[in-house]
């Protein structure tokens, strides 16, 4: 019972190992070579504005400048924006911060060119479309003739049609596949609302400014004049003069009888 567990174990490992060498020999016919060439990257840059209007937990809600609100769910706890020379997350931002995010957008063109070589023996060919070639390995492979392809045979191009069993061909396959390699950067920068004026009155919860201090005016800083004024000397003078003119009128009195009595 163990001995034909061994021969099962060795038969099977023994194929493994003549599948292994068998894909190797095979991927050695065919000789693949791949290059990249890069062309000139051009660059574009997107500004983005807005104000903060709500943060809650990781959601931010910012209206743009152009008047619509966006709402940024999930912001990651890593995204920072640069507010005043400092580092601020999302937990950070406050209503009324002015935000801006720069997206720098680089795009590089690219062509992949991959060039497949085969070296083999023309066993059979079914031109235009494919032809089995007998590799070093005595191994026979199908292989799809692409549409104008040329084999080289003893120096000489020819395309399927001059193949004939038994030449020994060799046939490169150039393959160019253009793509666009694009990548961005984001940078958001932001900026602390500044306080109102100490002399612009702020808007109450009714809509109408607050009473602000005014300035006095000045018959309100000038003091009230006095409504008697001081009392500088007795009665006595006057009551003198009073007499004497009483005096005089009695003497006035006198002669004019006098006068009138001749």
């Amino acid at each position: 019972m163990k001995s034909g567990n061994w021969t099962r174990t060795a038969l099977a490992s023994l194929l493994g190992t003549l599948c292994c060498a068998l894909a190797i020999s095979t991927n050695a016919q065919i000789q693949t070579e791949t290059s990249t060439t890069e062309g000139r990257t051009t660059m574009q840059v997107q500004i983005e504005r807005g104000e903060v209007v709500l943060v809650d937990g990781n959601d931010l809600v910012v209206k743009m400048e152009d008047g619509t609100i966006r709402h940024f769910p999930n912001v990651s706890e890593s995204a920072t924006a640069t507010v005043g020379g400092k580092q601020l997350g999302i937990h950070d931002l406050k209503p009324g911060m002015k935000l801006q995010r720069s997206i720098i957008t680089a795009s590089t063109p690219q062509t992949i060119t991959t060039v497949q070589t085969v070296t083999g023996k023309v066993w059979h060919v079914s031109p235009p479309n494919s032809v089995i070639l007998t590799l070093e390995n005595r191994t026979n492979q199908s292989f799809k003739i692409p549409k104008g392809q040329k084999f080289t045979i003893d120096g000489q191009e020819v395309d399927a049609f001059g193949l004939r069993k038994g030449m020994v061909v060799t046939a490169t396959k150039i393959v160019e596949v253009p793509e666009v390699v694009v990548s961005q950067r984001k940078y958001v920068s932001g900026t602390i609302p500044e306080a109102p004026p100490a002399d612009v009155p702020m808007l109450i919860a009714s809509g109408e400014p607050t009473s602000s201090p005014r300035a006095a005016s000045p018959a309100e800083t000038t003091p009230a004049l006095a409504t008697k004024l001081p009392k500088t000397g007795s009665d006595w003078p006057l009551v003198g003069l009073l007499g004497l003119i009483l005096v005089s009128a009695s003497l006035g009195v006198r002669l004019l009888r006098v006068v009138l009595g001749h």
